[in-house]
């Protein structure tokens, strides 16, 4: 039978090409021709409604259309999988910002060129990774791979999709200017999806006019690190047709993946990146002059100086217009990427779950990159793009790989049971550590303990170290039994310094029963934005502040027999700017708190805590 033109027969392969998709188990099946030499290729340049480049024209958008030569002669319209990305044509070479200076000063000299890290980018999936489609986690890659990746259309072209990849402007064969994250991308993103509804012109290689006759114009982005972050940005736009997203790893703040509550923070891996650098090198366009300005005022209003969130990072946050977002969204993460930071997904999944848009959330023990099964992409394209009921509104909203890799469904994340647990942090009797407790602390004089910062410092090194004039620890008792946090992770402190500028990092850490450290998430700050990410306030050396702030959030179990931690540190090498050493910072113990989001609250950490 059919329904609304879907075919839900059992045709196979081997049978007639099918009048519709056929739908199995809610899930469109692969029964149209997986052979490439029946597929229809065409290369079209999309025109924009923007002049990024300044050439007085507007600029065009370079993609390569894929779909079924069969359902064209069957009259079957197909719905689009379409991915953008500017990393098509590979990457420039870039020298990174030099991080190895006092805070508050401008310093660009670099260390040296890099390649993102020293090694070829896989342009298809970003960061050197190459995402197995039918697997629960992301594969690292071992050296560079086909410019356009031919995935989704072996993927998606059997089950009556067509597929689109388009490079972002400024890449490629595209022209504009590349902008990070700028209005400009999101528009020229944006274009592709209103081409497939006959909004906006297409052209091929010889200026001729193309249509698209054989689309739906129901269309579904998705795309992993900068590829899912252009989904999340077009999907703020509530262009009409598109239908669903996929972001996989994907950025929702340019601010967030570049700052962190004032502090100047690398994306994991790339100390010392930022728009400037990465627009350096996604620039790949012919024309390498005409942009050379656009670069420049990346680096200018970027304001490496203070880290303040400006006019500059508003433009690049699409949660002011999540409002806007109506398409169905699937949002992929690892719990242990530390280059796009749990930040980006959680901040975006709540938002969208606040205002009722369709959402799912896959969180895996990965890094970064990692795509859900082929099967649970498939139910979401097949439910928004096809238009058949099979109920995946109604599945469990979060899937998460567990620390020994098993898939557990919930029916939300965080996990609703997960209650804001307020712990207080004694004072060292020993000079190795202190203590997390539920208990409450000495009020009256303050017990005040310091830490003076040494940047060369790892920040796992010292979560290792007993003892260490440059940390403070304090750790719970020994855990008679399990403790999930869900969750983001807040900290406040009242503390003071004897330098005018300071990093403050703040680390989540399970020891094991060897007393092995396990850095579960981080987070840090500027005392000089305490009041506002927005405006830097001096600090007076010798006077006390209050710091509340965010670590990074997670899904994580503390199993018995290990101990929940908090470690203070000033600067974390990996990710802050690195001063000089020496700043002495000054811990009133009695009158900070970590307040952690724990299933079952204070009750459960009270029982667990032995």
């Amino acid at each position: 039978m059919t329904l609304a033109g879907v075919a839900t027969t059992s045709a196979t392969a081997d049978a007639a090409a099918p009048v519709g998709p056929v739908i199995q188990d809610g899930m469109a099946q692969p029964v149209f021709s997986s052979n490439r030499n029946d597929w229809i290729r065409e290369e079209v340049w999309i025109e924009t409604p923007v002049d990024s480049d300044g050439d007085g024209r507007n600029d065009r958008v370079h993609a390569e259309v894929t779909r079924l030569r069969e359902t064209e002669t069957a009259g079957l319209k197909s719905p689009v999988v379409y991915e953008v990305s500017p990393y098509y044509a590979g990457g420039n070479p870039i020298t990174n910002h030099n991080v190895d200076h006092d805070l508050n000063e401008a310093v660009r000299p670099g260390k040296g060129w890099q390649n993102r890290g020293g090694s070829v980018r896989n342009p298809a999936t970003d960061e050197r990774l190459a995402v197995a489609a039918d697997a629960d986690e992301a594969a690292v890659g071992t050296g560079p791979q086909p410019a356009i990746s031919t995935s989704h259309e072996s993927n998606w072209l059997p089950r009556g999709f067509a597929v689109v990849h388009a490079e972002s402007l400024g890449s490629g064969k595209s022209d504009g200017c590349p902008t990070t994250g700028g209005r400009n991308e999101t528009i020229g993103a944006k274009s592709v999806v209103d081409w497939l509804n006959g909004r906006a012109r297409a052209y091929n290689a010889t200026g001729g006019e193309v249509k698209a006759p054989w689309t739906t114009g129901k269309v579904g982005m998705i795309g992993t690190s900068y590829n899912g972050t252009l989904p999340n940005a077009v999907a703020s736009t509530g262009v009409d047709g598109l239908e669903a997203i996929v972001p996989i790893s994907a950025i929702s703040s340019w601010y967030d993946y570049y700052r962190a509550n004032g502090a100047v923070v690398a994306p994991g891996g790339y100390q010392g990146e930022d728009t400037d650098v990465l627009g350096e090198y996604v620039y790949t366009r012919a024309d390498r002059q005409v942009c050379r300005s656009v670069i420049e005022e990346l680096a200018k209003a970027q304001d490496r100086v203070t880290g303040d969130y400006n006019a500059f990072w508003d433009e690049r946050n699409y949660m002011n217009d999540v409002g806007k977002v109506h398409a169905a969204v699937l949002v992929a993460h690892g719990l242990n990427d530390w280059n796009v930071k749990t930040k980006h997904a959680a901040q975006w999944y709540e938002a969208l779950k606040a205002r009722g848009v369709p959402h799912k959330i896959y969180l895996h023990q990965g890094g970064h990159g990692g795509s859900p099964s082929v099967n649970v992409l498939n139910r979401w394209f097949t439910r928004y793009l096809w238009g058949y009921e099979n109920g995946v509104e109604n599945d469990p909203r979060a899937l998460i790989q567990r620390e020994d890799r098993t898939l557990v469904e919930y029916a939300e994340w965080p996990e609703p049971a997960a209650a804001a647990t307020e712990l207080n942090l004694a004072p060292s009797t020993d000079g190795a550590s202190g203590v997390l407790t539920g208990d409450k602390t000495r009020l009256g004089k303050p017990v005040t303990e310091t830490i003076v910062d040494d940047a060369s410092k790892r920040a796992q090194t010292l979560a290792d170290t007993v003892t260490s004039p440059n940390r403070l620890a304090y750790k719970s008792g020994t855990l008679t039994g399990a403790v999930r946090l869900s969750g983001t992770p807040q900290v406040s402190l009242r503390m003071s310094y004897d330098r005018p500028a300071a990093n403050v990092t703040a680390l989540l850490v399970d020891y094991d029963q060897n007393g092995k450290a396990k850095i579960v998430t981080r987070g840090w700050v500027d005392p000089q934005n305490r009041k506002s990410i927005s405006k830097t306030e001096p600090v007076k050396p010798g006077s006390p502040y209050r710091l509340d702030f965010d670590m990074q959030p997670h899904d994580y179990v503390f199993q018995a027999g290990h101990r929940i931690a908090i470690v203070l540190l000033s600067s974390d090498y990996e990710y802050t700017i690195r001063p000089t050493p020496g700043t002495t910072l000054y811990l009133d113990t009695t009158k900070s708190t970590v307040t952690l989001p724990l299933v079952g609250g204070a009750a459960a950490f009270t029982a667990a805590n032995g």
